[in-house]
């Protein structure tokens, strides 16, 4: 709960940087906040310790909680996950990412997958091309007419 009450506080702190029209959090406050994202993370080591040892042999690594696992990645790659504090274009959370791929998810799931590998490409590609423009604003319906009659609309980069 904590954790997630700092990540939700940080994204805050940004976004308020952000609409005062800074491209930076001040070296003060990233320290902070890296500082207590530490804290928290050495509370939930404390408080989630290993299990003792098996006493009957296993093979590979033992299993753990799902509460350690967590606390594995959010410290293993702590990097990654404080990134949008460094830097303003890393979004927050990876919702789009997620949403680029639903498609993509849902076409596999309703039809089994794709029968070629050259209508799985050019699926993507189309997919690709209409979500760029999403993105950048632009009408997709006239995108689609302009592409068929041969004068697609360049994305811009």
């Amino acid at each position: 709960g904590e954790m997630i009450t700092l990540l939700t506080s940080m994204n805050t702190l940004v976004k308020e940087a952000q609409k005062a029209g800074h491209s930076h959090l001040e070296a003060e406050v990233l320290a902070s906040c890296k500082a207590r994202y530490q804290t928290i993370l050495q509370a939930g080591w404390q408080a989630n310790p290993p299990d003792p040892p098996d006493t009957t042999p296993k093979r590979g690594r033992r299993k753990q909680s799902a509460t350690r696992n967590l606390l594995h990645r959010l410290d293993t790659h702590q990097e990654a996950v404080l990134l949008f504090l460094e830097r303003f274009d890393v979004p927050f959370d990876n919702s789009q990412a997620e949403r680029d791929i639903r498609m993509l998810k849902v076409q596999q799931k309703v039809s089994g997958g794709f029968r070629t590998l050259p209508g799985a490409q050019a699926f993507c590609r189309i997919r690709g091309y209409l979500s760029t423009l999403r993105k950048q604003g632009a009408s997709l319906l006239t995108a689609l007419e302009l592409a068929l009659a041969g004068h697609p609309i360049s994305p811009a980069f």
